[in-house]
């Protein structure tokens, strides 16, 4: 079963990916925000694949059906991450019909072997209560950190702060 890295010639397949990921994740998808995200990602994955982002994928036949991306950060080191290389997770995403087959698990493992080789440590991810058994059966641990997540957005501009 080989996994392959996506390359310029498979965004578009990687954007009806997402979309599909999102609309899953989310429960729907806005139309609006489906067609925001329709028109950034072929320009972020142009910019983006093979340099900070590899898109791991498995095809049946010529049809993409499983993916991973994986989206290196370079930081200052610190003994958290020694080198400065980090990893984070997105996007791990099966068509339905194709679910069940262990296309996740040997992208995973191919995406976690290739991030030994690039001596990237830590890889994060957020994890859906689905997806748990799987990122916990290729290595994954609960993250103990004494940190808080915590996130700042944007404010709509009808909001009064």
């Amino acid at each position: 079963m080989p996994i392959e890295k996506a390359d310029r010639a498979d965004i578009p397949a990687l954007v009806d990916l997402r979309l599909a990921y999102l609309r899953e994740d989310r429960g729907g998808l806005d139309a609006g925000d489906a067609q925001a995200v329709a028109d950034r990602l072929p320009a972020y994955f142009a910019a983006h694949l093979g340099k900070d982002l590899c898109c791991y994928i498995k095809r049946e036949g010529s049809e993409i059906v499983s993916c991973a991306f994986l989206l290196t950060v370079e930081k200052p080191m610190s003994p958290a991450f020694p080198n400065g290389k980090t990893g984070v997770v997105l996007n791990v995403y099966t068509k339905r019909p194709f679910r069940r087959r262990g296309y996740a698990k040997r992208i995973l493992e191919a995406l976690i072997a290739d991030a030994q080789a690039m001596d990237i440590s830590p890889i994060e991810l957020k994890a859906t209560e689905a997806g748990y058994p799987l990122y916990r059966a290729v290595g994954f641990r609960d993250d103990d950190s004494p940190y808080r997540r915590m996130k700042w957005e944007k404010q709509s501009d009808d909001t009064n702060i």
